[in-house]
């Protein structure tokens, strides 16, 4: 996982061509104008789900991981939690692999390290980063996000 504040990106990081693509479509994109939904970037297979929502408690967030896309989450509006560990067989897993969402689900994060992405903040994760998105900051008080989550076919980022 990496993350960082895209307005600090100048298109010109040693990332893969893919991910630099991604990260200018990000910076340019006013998603404020734009309606829920899937985006198609390119004509590689990569799309940006935008959506917006309420973050939920932690504990009713479900950690996840993907095998067939690296997520590039990015905060358009809001903030949230990020929980994140690093894949390990050591996790129990709570929903076996579902291999047409691409996503698999774990009882928790072990061990535990979380992040706040803030307006303008994304998270590149891979399909070793154990990730718990759309967490509430404030367990009493749900906060209101809107978010950017891009589908990246793993085999364009080798």
């Amino acid at each position: 996982m990496f993350i960082g504040k895209i307005d600090n990106f100048d298109g010109k990081a040693d990332h893969n061509p893919v991910l630099n693509e991604v990260l200018n479509y990000l910076k340019v994109t006013d998603f404020t104008k734009m309606i829920d939904g899937d985006y198609k970037i390119g004509d590689k297979g990569i799309i940006a789900k935008l959506q917006r929502y309420e973050t939920k408690p932690a504990k009713e967030c479900k950690p996840e991981t993907h095998t067939k896309f690296i997520d590039v989450q990015f905060v358009v509006e809001g903030e949230e939690m990020l929980g994140w560990c690093p894949f390990s067989p050591n996790l129990e897993i709570s929903e076996k692999y579902n291999f047409a969402k691409d996503v698999t689900f774990y009882k928790k994060l072990v061990p535990e390290s979380c992040v706040v992405l803030s307006a303008r903040n994304f998270a590149v994760l891979y399909p070793v980063d154990v990730h718990r998105p759309c967490g509430s900051l404030d367990e009493e008080k749900p906060l209101k996000v809107t978010k950017v989550v891009v589908k990246i076919p793993v085999e364009l980022v080798k």
